[in-house]
């Protein structure tokens, strides 16, 4: 069964970048979110199995922190699994002290590194990934 990946607050070239990344390696669904609103109702009305948050959304430029902790703070969603997506490894160390899993930089999108990673939450390298490498 596929796996459902919810990206918050990134731009279109860089949600296309991940969405591209999880579709191809993992077989998942990718949805896009613009902020804590949208990213909340998407959560409370279905099922998803890790959510990737920028570290400054793309449509205001406001912290994406602040979305990691209304997701952690809310009882009813709070045990999805988050990443911060970021090359800052300080902002990396705040995401895990608010409740993410360890997350990724853009940089290193298709980094071996980054699908280990992802592959706890979006399952095994779907087969075509493992044929090419």
């Amino acid at each position: 069964m596929s796996k459902t990946l919810l990206d918050c607050g990134n731009c279109s070239p860089d949600f296309n970048a991940i969405r591209q990344m999880a579709t191809s390696h993992f077989g998942a669904t990718v949805i896009q979110s613009q902020g804590i609103e949208d990213t909340m109702e998407v959560l409370k009305r279905q099922k998803v199995d890790l959510v990737t948050v920028n570290r400054k959304l793309d449509h205001d430029y406001s912290d994406g922190l602040d979305v990691v902790r209304a997701i952690k703070s809310d009882p009813e969603v709070g045990s999805v699994p988050v990443m911060l997506v970021t090359n800052y490894e300080e902002h990396q160390k705040a995401a895990i002290e608010a409740g993410c899993e360890p997350g990724f930089g853009k940089l290193a999108l298709r980094a071996e590194g980054t699908l280990q990673t992802l592959e706890p939450y979006l399952g095994a390298k779907s087969e075509a990934a493992r044929e090419n490498g």
